[in-house]
């Protein structure tokens, strides 16, 4: 919903949430249902309200445990038949600096017993996440905390132990540090929002005085939007595509008509600088992952001229795809995603052409499409959305727009053979497909909750709950990870079926959309039936549970040689294969070849 897309009008979305509300659920949007506790150290009921708006516009539909008002750590810490009965997919705890129950006695205590109280205060809380962590095995998102309304030593505050701003920075440094040692924890991070809110506002006394909220409530959209970047990129909901007009977009000016050297983009103007510092932003967003395009109404050689400027942070190999023409912009976009194989709802549009922008929201439902005035608001929008909430990283993340710009080179490579097999042999694949190892734990549950076109059952994991099943022998887990003569594709492919008795029942079958057609699936389902042999399994029961975007492996079981033992009104569907007749179907991806090599 536009009203609902950074920048929005915070007053209107409070006044109208009834009518939003009621307009999310009639759009007919299938969204992946979650139960979110929230658990306060104030009054929640907005906050909640607001969240619901804005996770049902991304996607997920939520239902929500609220704890009494200030209950936070009895929730917790004590027996809770309501809270254990609701068994939630997310917890957030959502406490503030009034929230913090004892800072330095006074500005002559000792150095030892600030620290005493700060050790105490952080233990508060560590005591309350691993008990919650224990107990749900769900992903636990925290408040660090805003900074305080006043400051009793004035600008010694910051720097001095007796500093109620300097106890507040300290704990929050030691959430931090949980946070890079604890999967599936998070933080967010309101002392920044609040920054940007600014303090006054953001905390202004007579709310709490009067209705106990932390916050002011017109500060609440923004609060709850940005708590909503960080569930959304848990689920696999972030946007994964950057697609990049050119002309006062990427530079100042018209590259055609000014030529290379009357374009605006480094130091040597202002305008020039303003560019320059947005491309190097996009270019740190493709050292995250982000995939970077062009979509610009160009002659392709000027487009290129322009992204060589000498003073160009962006280079044409920055871009895993340039569409430089005169064709209408959403066709590009729809072509570019097919491309990669990607939905078009993956990408970020980005143009100074507010014609343009209106025409792709019209025609291309789902694409992002920013608004903003000038280059310094496209930086700051950008951001502010946070359409690529990072809350994983991993090592394929880096390389991700390099593994698409190798299979572009594979499609043009394609292009020269009659014979698809040939293609694929002249593409001397390896793959490497093992039991789950630690090291590639993090990059695993990052493919379960972000595949979603090629996932049977779409399941998602959390970091414990994937570490649970790589430790138990109830399973048998299978990465697969695809190298070729263009590059390596990272770890592409998971599959977990649980044993019962003599069948394995299949809990996750994925695969990365980027190696289609490659005949991985083919290569994990042998090592899958070599396994099952090995371990006695006479069966492998495999399920087709039907979402909105993974009708493309709706049969995929049938293309296996199963059977289809169930088809249910619903579209989903059961299969089963008897693992006795089983021959093996993939004779172009040589499988742990290296690994024995090394041997």
């Amino acid at each position: 919903m536009k009203e609902l897309q950074v920048p929005f009008d915070s007053a209107w979305i409070l006044k109208n949430r009834r009518k939003i509300k009621k307009a999310l659920l009639a759009d007919g949007t299938p969204r992946m249902e979650k139960k979110i506790a929230v658990l306060g150290g104030s009054t929640t009921n907005d906050i909640i309200s607001m969240l619901e708006l804005f996770l049902l516009d991304n996607g997920i539909q939520p239902s929500f445990y609220q704890s009494e008002y200030a209950r936070y750590w009895q929730d917790a810490m004590f027996e809770n038949p309501e809270l254990e009965a609701f068994q939630p997919d997310l917890i957030f705890i959502h406490t503030t600096s009034r929230n913090i129950t004892e800072f330095p006695e006074d500005v002559y205590c000792p150095a030892e017993t600030v620290e005493a109280a700060l050790e105490r205060q952080y233990t508060h809380f560590t005591q309350m996440w691993d008990r919650l962590a224990e107990g749900y095995h769900c992903p636990i998102i925290q408040n660090n905390f805003e900074l305080p309304a006043y400051r009793l030593l004035g600008n010694r505050d910051a720097s001095d132990i007796h500093g109620r701003i300097n106890f507040i920075t300290r704990l929050n440094c030691k959430f931090y540090d949980y946070a890079n040692t604890h999967t599936s924890f998070y933080i967010h991070d309101i002392q920044y929002l609040s920054a940007c809110y600014g303090l006054d506002a953001w905390a202004e006394p007579s709310y709490w005085y009067l209705y106990k909220y932390a916050l002011s409530v017109p500060a609440i959209p923004d609060f709850a939007y940005n708590l909503t970047r960080i569930i959304r990129s848990i689920y696999g909901k972030n946007k994964k595509v950057l697609a990049l007009d050119l002309d006062n977009t990427l530079w100042g000016g018209v590259i055609g008509d000014d030529g290379q050297e009357g374009i605006e983009i480094g130091h040597e103007t202002s305008m020039g600088q303003a560019y320059e510092e947005l491309q190097s932003y996009l270019k740190q967003q493709k050292k995250i992952g982000v995939l970077l395009t062009v979509c610009s109404k160009n002659e392709p050689e000027n487009a290129l001229l322009g992204l060589n400027h000498p003073s160009g942070v962006l280079k044409p190999d920055d871009f895993v795809t340039i569409k430089a023409n005169w064709e209408p912009k959403d066709r590009n976009l729809v072509e570019t995603a097919a491309e990669l194989n990607l939905l078009p709802e993956s990408i970020v549009f980005v143009d100074d052409n507010p014609a343009e922008r209106a025409i792709v929201s019209g025609q291309i439902p789902g694409v992002a499409v920013p608004e903003f005035d000038c280059v310094e608001d496209c930086l700051r929008q950008l951001d502010r959305a946070g359409y690529f909430e990072v809350t994983s990283l991993s090592s394929d993340d880096a390389k991700r727009n390099a593994m698409y710009q190798a299979n572009a080179q594979r499609a043009q490579m394609q292009k020269t053979f009659a014979d698809y097999t040939d293609y694929l042999n002249s593409l001397e694949m390896q793959g490497t497909i093992r039991d789950f190892e630690p090291i590639y734990l993090q990059r695993i549950v990052q493919l379960t909750n972000k595949s979603n076109q090629f996932n049977l059952t779409t399941k998602r994991y959390t970091q414990s709950e994937m570490e649970t099943v790589a430790a138990s022998d109830r399973y048998i887990r299978l990465y697969g990870r695809l190298e070729d003569k263009f590059g390596d594709n990272g770890i592409v492919s998971v599959v977990i079926g649980e044993k019962v008795d003599d069948a394995l029942h299949m809990d996750l079958w994925l695969m990365s959309c980027r190696v289609l057609k490659r005949d991985m699936e083919f290569a994990m389902l042998d090592e899958l039936v070599r396994q099952c042999r090995e371990q006695g399994i006479q069966n492998i029961v495999g399920y087709y549970y039907k979402t909105a975007k993974n009708a493309m492996v709706k049969d995929l079981y049938g293309t296996f040689g199963f059977t289809k033992t169930k088809d249910m009104e619903n579209g989903d569907s059961v299969w089963e294969l008897n693992v006795a007749d089983y021959t093996n179907k993939n004779h172009v991806i040589t499988v742990n070849q290296k690994e024995c090599a090394e041997q």
